[in-house]
C-alpha cells in the first residue's frame, strides 16, 4: 500500500527532521560536578517562561520564512514580522509580570519604569538574517539589569531547543547541563568567532587587518551572524574567544553574564565603561589567551606613552609594538600562554 503525502505535510515534516537534525549537532563542555538542575530565581524563571513562548512563535514562522512580508530597517538590517511579534510577547510576559521594570527591546525602544534600577534588556530575534534565509542559527536574548549590572540573562536558541542561562553568583546553565568554558591555552588550538560589516560599514578594512593578524595563529575564524549565541558557545567551550564592534546592548546583555558565570573574561576594546553598553567587546576564556594593556596600571609602574602603540609601559618591556600599524588607542593584545604577545587587534570609535 502506498501512502501519499500533500505538499504542505512533506515540508511540514522536512522542516521536523531538519530541526531535529540541527538540536542534536554539538554537546557542549559541562562543569563535571554532580550538580543538580539550577533552581532559578522567580525573575529567571520568568524569563524562560517568556523566552520559550517567543521562541515557540519564532518557530512557527521560521517554517513558512518565504512567505513572511519583511520591511527594510536599514542597510543589511531586516525587521520581519515575526520579529515584531516575538517582542510583543516578550514584552506582555515580562512586563506582565513585573510591571514597575524598564524596558528596552530592539524593536520598540527603551521606556523607564517606576523602578529606576531594573530595566528589561531584549532582543527578539537575535540573527535576523539567518532567520530571513531559512538558516537555523538564531537566538531569543532577554536580560535583567539591576543598578546598571546584568543580574541573570536567558539566550535560547529555539531552531535547536538549546536554553543557555545565568544568574549572577549560581553559573551558567545549557538546558540541565551546567557550563564551562574551554580549557584550551595554545592559540594555534583556538578557535575565535567574530562579526563581520556589513551594507556598506565603514570599518571593514579595519576587520580585514585584524582576521589578517588573527587567522594564521589560530585554529579558524568563525561569523555566524548572532552575537548572542557567539557569546553563549564561548560559554559552552564551543568557542574559545570572541570580539565585535558597533554591538548594541540588547544583542549582548544576557550573552555577557553567561560567559562570566562560565568562567570566561570579558572586557570592551578600549577597557572602559560598562560592557553591555560599550558595543565594543572582547572576550576569552583565560586571562593568559587574551589581555587588555592599561594605560592606568602601567604608567604606574614608570611607564612613558610609546609612539608606536600610544600606550604606556616601561622602556625595557618587549611588546612589540615596533612592527605594529597604530590605527587608533585602543589596542588589544593577545599573548602566548607564556606571556609572550603575538597579536594586536582592535580599534576604539
Amino acid at each position: 500500500m502506498v501512502v501519499g503525502i500533500g505538499d504542505a505535510s512533506l515540508q511540514g515534516l522536512q522542516d521536523e527532521f531538519r530541526l531535529a537534525s540541527v538540536r542534536a549537532w554539538a554537546m557542549p563542555r559541562v562543569c563535571q560536578t554532580g550538580a543538580p538542575t539550577m533552581q532559578g530565581s522567580a525573575n529567571l524563571n520568568i524569563m524562560i517562561k517568556a523566552a520559550r513562548k517567543a521562541g515557540r512563535s519564532l518557530v512557527k514562522d521560521f517554517r513558512e520564512v518565504e512567505n513572511l512580508q519583511v520591511s527594510m530597517k536599514g542597510a543589511g538590517d531586516f525587521v520581519s514580522k515575526a520579529d515584531i511579534a516575538a517582542e510583543e510577547i516578550l514584552r506582555e510576559e515580562l512586563m506582565g509580570a513585573r510591571p514597575t521594570y524598564g524596558w528596552l527591546g530592539e524593536e520598540s525602544g527603551g521606556a523607564d519604569g517606576e523602578d529606576p534600577t531594573r530595566r528589561w534588556i531584549v532582543d527578539p530575534l537575535d540573527g535576523t538574517t539567518n532567520f530571513l534565509h531559512g538558516m537555523p542559527h538564531w537566538a531569543v536574548s532577554v536580560a535583567l539589569e539591576h543598578k546598571n549590572q546584568i543580574v541573570a540573562g536567558v539566550v535560547y536558541d529555539a531552531a535547536k531547543d538549546e536554553l543557555f542561562f545565568a544568574e549572577k553568583g549560581e553559573g551558567a546553565w545549557m538546558n540541565n547541563t551546567r557550563l564551562r568554558v574551554s580549557g584550551r591555552n595554545r592559540m594555534i588550538e583556538a578557535v575565535f568567532s567574530t562579526g563581520l560589516p556589513f551594507g556598506g560599514r565603514a570599518d571593514l578594512p579595519d576587520t580585514l587587518q585584524e582576521l589578517a593578524r588573527i587567522l594564521p595563529l589560530t585554529a579558524g575564524v568563525r561569523r555566524w551572524g548572532s552575537a548572542a549565541l557567539d557569546l553563549a558557545y564561548v560559554a559552552a567551550g564551543r568557542y574559545d574567544g570572541y570580539w565585535e564592534r558597533k554591538l548594541n546592548a540588547w544583542d549582548i546583555a544576557a550573552g555577557t553574564l553567561i560567559v562570566r558565570e562560565a568562567g570566561g573574561f570579558i572586557e570592551t576594546l578600549d577597557g572602559e565603561g560598562p560592557v553591555h553598553d560599550s558595543g565594543r567587546l572582547f572576550v576569552r576564556t583565560k586571562p593568559s589567551l587574551i589581555s587588555l594593556p592599561k594605560r592606568s596600571a602601567v604608567k604606574s609602574a614608570g611607564g612613558s606613552l610609546c609612539t608606536m602603540c600610544k600606550f604606556a609601559h616601561p622602556p625595557t618591556q618587549a611588546i612589540g609594538c615596533q612592527s605594529v600599524e597604530f590605527w587608533d588607542q585602543a589596542v588589544v593584545r593577545v599573548f602566548l600562554p607564556n606571556g609572550a604577545p603575538i597579536l594586536n587587534i582592535g580599534r576604539s570609535y
